[in-house]
Order: structure tokens, then sequence, then C-alpha cells
């Protein structure tokens, strides 16, 4: 008898989560508060704080531009999320949505998430470094559909997509392992930086998600050095497993748990119950990249006892039984 297969998740499948975030993206942008000024206000600007001359300029300038017709930019941005979501979600589309989804991502990480906050020196994973809209294009390559991948049959959902298995592993070592350098530095190492960013995260959230924000933020009150350097540890040794080992399920799994506490207590769930989040942010996407390159586990013969021997078995007895007869 065989132990049956881990079930695989394939390419396919990991398109379809893809595009059912691109569409929840796309339901985001259309909440009402959106359609006014506070879009380009409260969503924009915040992301030239902190930058480069020349990138807080170009933020700034494309958020006065949006904020002279929100309601126009606004359903712009909602309609192409949507279409790349619905291309997503049909098989022939799929190539199109993605090549949209490349473009239209490398604009919001640019514009929308100011390069993911990488250049102010102030990015910590907990607020979601280094950025959503860079694990939007990093998925959608690696399962970018090929034609007949030799190993498809057989490999996590990665090998069948652009980069590959290795690929995928390498790309999930990057993040991790960049996330391991954005924990040291000195302002995510300072003693009441954690507890000031779970605090900050409660602002505008209903109340029960407000109070569970400032309650963790409560208990890492003064700590924030030392977990800094914990988390450091583990985003390194998170990123570097699965390139380093073959079990590299325990090193995903973790991840996928990490990524969670951030998602809940960091990000608070993307800002989604605010009204004006405009997407899940990376918590969902970095538990979307881990299933993409996640082992399968194979089928393999289980001996039962008391199972009869193979017939092959008993014919190479079987000289040997004539020999002790003979001997006999």
């Amino acid at each position: 008898m065989t132990n049956p297969a881990r079930p695989r998740l394939t390419a396919r499948h990991i398109q379809v989560g893809l595009g059912m975030v691109w569409l929840l993206d796309g339901f985001l942008q259309l909440q009402p508060k959106m359609f006014g000024s506070g879009f380009a206000e409260m969503v924009i600007m915040p992301s030239a704080q902190g930058q480069p001359g020349v990138v807080s300029s170009a933020i700034t300038h494309v958020a006065h531009l949006m904020s002279v017709q929100p309601a126009l930019v606004n359903a712009l941005f909602a309609g192409v999320q949507l279409l790349i979501g619905a291309g997503l979600l049909i098989r022939e589309t799929v190539k199109p949505a993605l090549m949209v989804s490349f473009v239209w991502a490398l604009g919001v990480w640019t514009v929308g998430e100011g390069f993911g906050m990488l250049l102010t020196g102030h990015a910590s994973p907990l607020s979601g470094a280094p950025g959503a809209a860079l694990l939007y294009a990093a998925i959608g390559l690696l399962v970018w559909p090929r034609v007949h991948p030799a190993d498809a049959a057989t490999g996590p959902a990665a090998s069948e997509g652009l980069l590959g298995v290795r690929g995928g592993q390498t790309t999930w070592a990057l993040l991790w392992t960049g996330m391991g350098v954005l924990w040291l530095l000195p302002v995510n190492r300072a003693q009441g930086a954690l507890s000031g960013a779970l605090g900050n995260a409660a602002s505008g959230e209903p109340g029960w998600l407000a109070h569970l924000e400032s309650a963790a933020s409560g208990v890492f009150s003064g700590r924030g050095t030392s977990v800094a350097v914990v988390l450091a540890v583990m985003s390194f040794v998170i990123g570097l497993g699965p390139l380093l080992t073959k079990r590299s399920a325990v090193f995903l799994v973790a991840g996928i748990a990490l990524s969670l506490d951030y998602w809940i207590f960091g990000q608070a769930f993307g800002q989604m119950f605010t009204g004006m989040g405009t997407d899940p942010s990376t918590g969902p996407l970095v538990i979307l990249l881990a299933l993409t390159i996640f082992p399968i586990r194979p089928a393999h013969a289980v001996t039962t006892t008391g199972a009869q021997p193979a017939e092959g078995l008993s014919h190479r007895s079987a000289p040997r039984r004539e020999l002790a007869h003979l001997s006999g």
C-alpha cells in the first residue's frame, strides 16, 4: 500500500489566488472615502515623507495631479485592478493580465508605497516593508505560464513558472534576509520602536482591533532592541533555510506564522477596516509566496505487518528451499 501524496497546489491555483487579491484591491479602491481628496492626501502623500528630494517631489506632484479629479482617478485605479483580477481568473487571459499587473505593481511600489519606504531609513517589516507591490510582481513571475514544463507534475507550483523552484526559493531568501537587515536598522532597534509601531497601528481602527494593537504595544514596551535582534535572526534562518536544506517546509511554515503576526499586529490587516486601506498589505502575499514553493510529499510504499512476500522474492528463495530438501 502507499501513502497518498500531499494535495498539490498548481500554478493555476496560485494564479487564481493572486487574482482574488487583485480583485480585493479593486473593491477596496471603490470605498466611498477613496473618491474624495482623502486618497491623495492620506494614502499617496505620506509616502513622500522622509524620501530623497527627487522622490519626494515626484510623489507630491503625482498626488497633486490626482487631487484635481479624485473621483475619476480613483475609478480608473479601481477599474485597472478589477480587470487584472478578472484576467487572472480566466485561463486564456492570464498572460495579458500578468503583463499589466507588472507595470501597475511597479507604479504602485514607486508612488503609492514610496519604494517600500526603503530609501527613508525607516522601513520596517512590521509595517509591510519592502512593500506589497513587489510581491505581486514576484509571485506573478513565479507562476508565469510556460509550455509543457518538464517537472510540472511533480514539483511545487513554482516549477511550472518562469523562474522555477530555485528561483522561487531565491525570491523567498531575498525577501526574508532583506527583512532581517531592516530589523537591524538603528530606527527599528530602538527600545521604543516596536511598541511605538504597534501603538500607531491602532489609529483609526475599530475598537476591538485598536484594543488588540494597544495591548500588544504594552507587552513589548521597552523591549524593542532585544525583540528586533531576535526577529532579525529568525528572518535570516527562515529565508536561507529552503536554499540550504531539503526540508524547506518547516521554514516556510515559520515564515507564514511570522507573517500572520506582522499582518495582524503591525499592519492591522492592511487597514482595511478604516475605509482607507487600498490592499491587504504584505501578510497574505507572503503566505501566497510560501505556497508557491511549498514542497510536495511524494507517495511511497509502506510494508504492513503480516504482508505476503512479493512474488519475485518467493522465486529467489526457491533455490535455498530446494537445497535444504536435498541435504535432508
